[in-house]
């Protein structure tokens, strides 16, 4: 895992707070909110304590502090009073902020506050769809842009992934036998899995049976299933792998594996449309996204 971030442009602090740069030039003149320094050719930096200051000042000034008061208090203060807030207000939005904060800080204790706040508010599924797929979107973005480092979207993907599994986990009880089972997993050096693990979440919640594989499975493992007298449904997501150049290569395999069997086999992933025109030997259905197949289930 790469070292984390350390320093970061005026562009970088835009895209993360959401604060246009010439107001943060403006905080930083007129109240000396944040201290920048300086390359060798004269170009503004900034820290990642910068950051975080930053972050707890939007929090704040969204939240009916004016700067002129947020710049009067000191850094405990500030980190302090916009904790307060997070725990307070949690609803969307401001819930998407603290939960970028809790990112950028490493901070289990505000994420899962926050979570808790919410949870008393809107139940999980709402969550997932209404806070933690934009936040998630939010992210991607700052990690195409080169703004944020795999270890903060590690630390943020492993907290959320925990909630779906306690969540996932509080159903099963209630789970009734039926015909058919969905076997969920995800290709080979694949690890992107917060869509297949939510999608997972939706089918215990529809009383549907599932057997989760999780990430890095070999084809080849899925043999076992085939020697059950049972009617199954294998579900895998591509995010990443395959890349582009192996996809039909990818399909042709599972072609030769279930095209002498009844099973289904469903493929999520908006890298699918490169495929999806070909004619198959066996029964698969093509999804750009989880939540396009929630709407058919």
């Amino acid at each position: 895992m790469n070292t984390i971030k350390q320093d970061f442009t005026i562009k970088d602090l835009e895209n993360i707070s959401g604060i246009k740069a010439h107001t943060i030039r403006i905080w930083e003149k007129r109240y000396n909110i944040l201290e920048p320094k300086r390359t060798g050719t004269n170009i503004r930096y900034y820290s990642h304590k910068n950051l975080r200051k930053l972050l707890n000042v939007v929090l704040l000034s969204k939240n009916n502090h004016k700067i002129s008061i947020i710049a009067k208090m000191s850094e405990e203060q500030i980190l302090m009073q916009s904790r307060e807030v997070s725990f307070a207000i949690a609803i969307n939005d401001a819930a998407i902020n603290a939960f970028k904060l809790s990112m950028f800080q490493f901070d289990k204790v505000l994420f899962n506050n926050t979570y808790h706040k919410l949870l008393s508010k809107m139940n999980f599924k709402e969550i997932f769809k209404d806070v933690f797929i934009p936040f998630l979107q939010h992210i991607g973005l700052l990690w195409q842009t080169d703004t944020i480092l795999p270890s903060h979207e590690h630390f943020v993907s492993n907290l959320i992934a925990q909630k779906i599994h306690v969540s996932t986990e509080n159903l099963e009880h209630e789970i009734k036998k039926s015909k058919k089972v969905y076997v969920l997993f995800l290709p080979e050096n694949e690890i992107h899995e917060l869509g297949l693990l939510y999608l997972n979440y939706e089918l215990v919640l529809r009383g549907n049976q599932t057997v989760y594989l999780g990430q890095n499975l070999p084809l080849d493992n899925l043999d076992h299933f085939f020697k059950q007298d049972k009617e199954f449904c294998f579900v895998t997501s591509l995010t990443i792998q395959p890349y582009d150049s192996k996809l039909r290569e990818y399909f042709e395999e599972i072609e030769t594996i279930l095209h002498k069997t009844k099973h289904e086999f469903i493929a999520i992933g908006r890298k699918t449309s490169l495929i999806k025109n070909i004619e198959y030997k066996f029964n698969v259905t093509f999804f750009d996204t989880v939540l396009d197949l929630l709407k058919i289930l």
